[in-house]
């Protein structure tokens, strides 16, 4: 008999989602109907795929080297249904999009649904190591994110710079003001994302080496917690200029000197960027870069 695709389906969505019940959900079961699905899997093979503890479960050497081809298989399977969308003029799909700020990718995802208004879209948000995990999984079919690190499996096209900014509440000394100097910033407290944040690594990458000592870091895990945090007085803000948006209580103030910025990319699986869908959404990035830098 060949291996149980319905086995290997249940066995996938629980060490995706590291948790039987939230993979029952996804796949539209009951618990124990995929419990019994896994369970049939490692007893037809004599094989252990997860350790099973109170309430977490881990995948046993042999449930890792598994799971490395279901991605494969499973991968497959999107692939082929890409393909037989396509020739139907992609009328029907799902395009998973990964973004770690929603500036840059909601105009891409606009175009992208005026020209394919059946396929279905949706985007999940998180910084760019997280991204380039997400694309390697396979849990995102299109990355849009700031300097990607370079990987032979990646496809990354660069589409903008964003230059790095400071921002201050509109009681600050400084909100009257356009410009600073970076050493101005020495012994303030600054508001920063976490230290694999993009834009963190680019700001403590410029003032290496400088001499420059700022005062502590108050670190927060979203852009819209920092904005408050600068908004009530906390520290001083820095984020990439397209993601400042528009907040009355807040000044944002340019650095005088060398320009510290951040390429942003629009990325995806080297071995899926001909896919139908994910090249028709690389296809509308660049028609659109095209015609920004034409006005």
């Amino acid at each position: 008999m060949s291996i149980s695709q319905s086995q290997l389906r249940a066995f996938h969505a629980v060490a995706t989602e590291g948790s039987f019940t939230k993979a029952a959900n996804n796949l539209h079961v009951t618990q124990p109907t995929l419990s019994g699905q896994v369970r049939a899997l490692e007893e037809r093979y004599g094989v252990h795929l997860f350790d099973r503890r109170r309430r977490k479960i881990e995948l046993t050497d042999i449930g890792k080297q598994l799971l490395e081809i279901t991605w494969r298989l499973f991968g497959l399977e999107i692939e082929a249904e890409q393909v037989l969308t396509s020739a139907k003029g992609l009328k029907r799909g799902h395009l998973r999009i990964g973004a770690d700020a929603p500036y840059h990718s909601i105009p891409f995802l606009a175009v992208f649904n005026r020209r394919y208004p059946n396929l279905r879209l949706s985007m999940s948000i998180g910084n760019s190591t997280k991204l380039q995990e997400d694309l390697l999984d396979q849990s995102v079919d299109v990355a849009i994110a700031a300097n990607v690190n370079p990987d032979p499996r990646i496809h990354a096209i660069p589409f903008r710079q964003d230059q790095l900014i400071c921002f201050v509440d509109r009681a600050h000394p400084w909100a009257k003001r356009r410009r600073i100097k970076i050493a101005e910033l020495a012994g303030h407290r600054l508001v920063l994302r976490e230290p694999s944040s993009t834009t963190r690594q680019c700001f403590e990458a410029a003032i290496k080496g400088t001499g420059i000592k700022t005062g502590e870091v108050l670190e927060i895990g979203s852009r819209e917690a920092i904005r408050e945090a600068v908004a009530a007085g906390l520290g001083i803000g820095i984020v990439a200029r397209a993601e400042f948006g528009d907040d009355m209580r807040l000044k944002a103030l340019e650095f005088e000197g060398p320009v510290m910025a951040s390429t942003e990319y629009v990325a995806c699986l080297a071995d899926r960027k001909g896919t139908p869908l994910v090249k028709a959404f690389l296809d509308i990035v660049q028609e659109t870069v095209a015609q920004e830098r034409k006005r």
